[in-house]
C-alpha cells in the first residue's frame, strides 16, 4: 500500500474514532440523512460516517425541506472533533450535518498568540471577505479570528481557517470532500444574502456534567460564559445577538438591546481581508509603475527627438545666414 492510501485510511479512521468518541456527549437536533450514509446523519445517535456525497447535496437538502442558499450557523466541538452546520428552516435553525474534524492543534482552551498552533475557542463570524479561494487551501473559511473577545485580553493571530487536508497548526482541518461541501453551503447562504455566518467554538458539548468535569481548569469561568450562548442556541434554536461587555460574551435580548455600554463582536477576519489585499498592494502598484515608466519614457524620448529636431534646424539656418548675405 503506497503512502498516499497509508494517509487516506488514516484519515478515514481517524473520523471514525473521533465520532465514537462524541457520541455519549450528543445534544439534541435533527439532521439530515444521507443515502449514502455520509457525514450527515441523524442527531439522535450521532453515528460514524463515511465521506459525503457532493452529488447529493442537493437531494439531501430537499430531503429535510432545506434549500441551499439558506442562511447557516456552524458549530464546532474541540474534544468530540466535530462540526456541525445548521441551517435555517423557517422559524428556528434547524440540524443539516455534522462532519467530524480530521485535526485541530494545541489543547483545550483559546488561542492566545500568533503561532501557538492553538485552536481557538469563542464566538466568530464569516462574511464574503472570508471565504478564501487561493492559497495552499483554495476552499476554505476564515472564521475570524481574533475577535473583539479576543483583542480586549490582547490575544493574536491571524488566519484561522476551517480548511480541507488532514493537518493543523492552530486551524480545523475537515478533509478536502467535507470542506468542499462546507464551503458550498457557505458560499451559497452569502450570496443569497446572509450578511454573516456565526460560528461557535466549544471546547466540548456544554452540558452541566462535562462542565463540571472540566470545574478545576484555568478556563472554567471563559467556559461557563461560552455555555450562556451554547443554552441559548440550545433552547431557542436561533442564532443569539452576541455582544461584549466587561471583556464579557453577552448574549440574547440583552445584547441586542444593549444601551450603548457594550461592543459589537466584531471578528477580525474583516481585517485580514484587507491585510491580504494590502499585501497584494505592492505588486498591482509595481505593475501600474512599470506601465507608467514605459509611458514616460516614450513621452521623453519623443521630446527629446523634438528638441534635436529643433536644434538641427537652427544649425543649419545659422550657417545659411552668411551664404546669403554674401
Amino acid at each position: 500500500m503506497d503512502r498516499k492510501a497509508v494517509c487516506l485510511v488514516c484519515a478515514v479512521l481517524f473520523g471514525w474514532s473521533a465520532i465514537g468518541a462524541g457520541r455519549s456527549a450528543a445534544a439534541g437536533g435533527d439532521a439530515a440523512a444521507s443515502p449514502l450514509e455520509a457525514l450527515a446523519r441523524p442527531d439522535a445517535d450521532r453515528t460514524a460516517a463515511a465521506a459525503p456525497d457532493p452529488q447529493g447535496l442537493e437531494r439531501r437538502l430537499a430531503a429535510t425541506g432545506l434549500a441551499l442558499g439558506r442562511p447557516i450557523l456552524i458549530r464546532i466541538f474541540k474534544s468530540e472533533a466535530q462540526l456541525e452546520v445548521w441551517m435555517d428552516a423557517g422559524t428556528q435553525f434547524k440540524l443539516f450535518a455534522t462532519y467530524p474534524v480530521c485535526n485541530w492543534s494545541g489543547a483545550l482552551g483559546p488561542k492566545l498568540t500568533e503561532g501557538d498552533r492553538q485552536s481557538p475557542e469563542g464566538l466568530y463570524s464569516i462574511g464574503p471577505r472570508q471565504l478564501r479561494r487561493i492559497g495552499r487551501w483554495p476552499r476554505s473559511l476564515d472564521i475570524g479570528y481574533p475577535n473583539t473577545f479576543d483583542r480586549a485580553f490582547g490575544r493574536t493571530g491571524s488566519y484561522v481557517l476551517v480548511h480541507g487536508g488532514c493537518t493543523s497548526t492552530g486551524c480545523f482541518a475537515m478533509t478536502d470532500p467535507a470542506m468542499a461541501e462546507i464551503f458550498t453551503l457557505s458560499k451559497a447562504a452569502l450570496a443569497q444574502g446572509q450578511k454573516r455566518i456565526e460560528v461557535h467554538v466549544f471546547p466540548f458539548r456544554m452540558t452541566p456534567e462535562i462542565l463540571a468535569a472540566h470545574a478545576g481548569s484555568e478556563w472554567s469561568a471563559f467556559w461557563s460564559n461560552l455555555k450562556e450562548a451554547y443554552d441559548l442556541f440550545e433552547r431557542t434554536r436561533v442564532p443569539p445577538a452576541v455582544r461584549i461587555c466587561h471583556k464579557r460574551y453577552v448574549v440574547g435580548e440583552i445584547a441586542a438591546g444593549d444601551d450603548g455600554n457594550c461592543v459589537a463582536n466584531v471578528s477580525g477576519g474583516r481585517f485580514a481581508g484587507m491585510r491580504w489585499r494590502s499585501a497584494h498592494r505592492p505588486l498591482r502598484f509595481r505593475r501600474f509603475q512599470r506601465g507608467r515608466n514605459v509611458r514616460q519614457a516614450y513621452a521623453a524620448a519623443r521630446v527629446a527627438r523634438r528638441a534635436a529636431i529643433a536644434r538641427q534646424r537652427q544649425a543649419s539656418n545659422a550657417g545659411a545666414r552668411p551664404r546669403a548675405q554674401r
